[in-house]
């Protein structure tokens, strides 16, 4: 089983000015940051399960394991443990929302298998952060909760793999020129694994990078909750609470600059044909905060209060209002804020043609000025 990225659906990939590093931070021995972008060993696999799980896009995937696939038939089955010993390679490639949904799905409590992992690892830390989310965000709605098992029992299975992993490491510290040639496609496999996996931005990339994609998680999600028992009242949740979305307003410093809904992975921001609003889908938002980093006067902003009954009754709330009018001049519609009725980009030629010609009259008479000179100057020597 081995690691992949889309990296058209990398948020980092989107814009050089992403922060995101939720990937290297909860892999921090596995992916690193190369030319801004998430590099890896072409060997890595399940060591790196919890960037599937956190990545808010979904960019990253395991091969042989779909967590679309797994929700599914799980609901199927009569079994209502997730074990790594029994049906996912790891309980860090589910993500917060499908807990959620997984519980609110199953009539049966479930069962987390925590028994293979030390509690002392950061993996447990943030598989154990990740339950607690999810029956924080259950208990304001629902009397559903997650159960965990931590009774220690290491699989054979996994020390099995880890030792694959410690003697092809050994190999390639101890074997010498003879052996390398001896056993050279041993030695070129396990080089080849070692390598890098870098990314680049091709023309191919780039085209897909412009698509809205909503993550299959958030749509497992959101069809779950259509069919779940709706509260009597509803709760507000502190933002830092909730990882995984978020409700958002914009202040007077904006400048409809159009950046944030044009780069949005989901398209939870989003606008009219006249370019007029800033619309917001807190249920297409998945916390990349992607729109944030991009927005030059910091306009955007997240709420201090996630308000619960987002996630009952999705709205699309209206974030700025913009008075759109055409330019006198060129004819295009532009943000009009007062004053002259001409486009930002009129003004600005408008401005430099005015320069110009400022400059050309002052050449003109300082030439005037220095022709006269000369010939005062000729007439005072003759």
């Amino acid at each position: 089983m081995s690691l992949h990225l889309e990296i058209a659906s990398c948020v980092r990939a989107k814009s050089k000015f992403s922060n995101c590093t939720k990937c290297v931070d909860a892999c921090p021995d596995s992916i690193t940051l190369v030319d801004n972008l998430p590099s890896f060993a072409n060997n890595t696999g399940v060591e790196a399960a919890a960037c599937v799980g956190v990545c808010p896009t979904e960019a990253f995937s395991l091969s042989d394991f779909s967590t679309t696939e797994f929700f599914f038939t799980f609901l199927d089955s009569k079994v209502r443990l997730i074990s790594p010993k029994l049906n996912v390679p790891c309980l860090s490639v589910l993500s917060v929302e499908h807990l959620i949904a997984l519980a609110l799905a199953c009539d049966d409590e479930i069962t987390l298998d925590m028994s293979s992992y030390d509690e002392e690892s950061i993996l447990y830390e943030q598989i154990d952060a990740r339950i607690e989310e999810a029956n924080f965000v259950l208990s304001s709605f629902s009397t559903k909760k997650l159960i965990t098992n931590v009774e220690h029992t290491m699989p054979m299975q996994e020390e099995t793999q880890e030792d694959e992993v410690t003697s092809r490491r050994s190999f390639l510290g101890n074997a010498s020129l003879k052996g390398v040639v001896k056993h050279k496609m041993t030695f070129d496999e396990a080089v080849e694994a070692d390598e890098l996996k870098t990314f680049a931005l091709d023309v191919e990339t780039i085209a897909k990078i412009k698509e809205k994609e909503l993550p299959d998680k958030r749509k497992i999600l959101f069809t779950i909750l259509k069919q779940a028992k709706i509260p009597n009242a509803f709760e507000v949740l502190a933002e830092e609470d909730v990882s995984f979305t978020s409700q958002k307003f914009v202040d007077d410093s904006c400048t409809n600059c159009q950046i944030c809904y044009r780069i949005c992975p989901t398209g939870a921001l989003s606008s009219d044909a006249k370019f007029s609003i800033i619309n917001f889908d807190s249920m297409l938002c998945v916390k990349c905060r992607l729109c944030h980093e991009v927005c030059e006067p910091e306009a955007i902003q997240l709420q201090p209060g996630y308000e619960v009954k987002e996630l009952f009754e999705p709205t699309q709330r209206t974030l700025a209002k913009f008075n759109i009018k055409r330019c006198n001049e060129c004819g295009n519609n532009f943000t009009y804020t007062g004053g002259e009725q001409a486009c930002p980009r009129c003004l600005v030629e408008e401005e430099e043609a005015m320069f110009l010609h400022s400059n050309a009259k002052r050449m003109k008479v300082e030439k005037e000025e220095k022709v006269a000179q000369e010939a005062a100057e000729k007439e005072n020597e003759a």
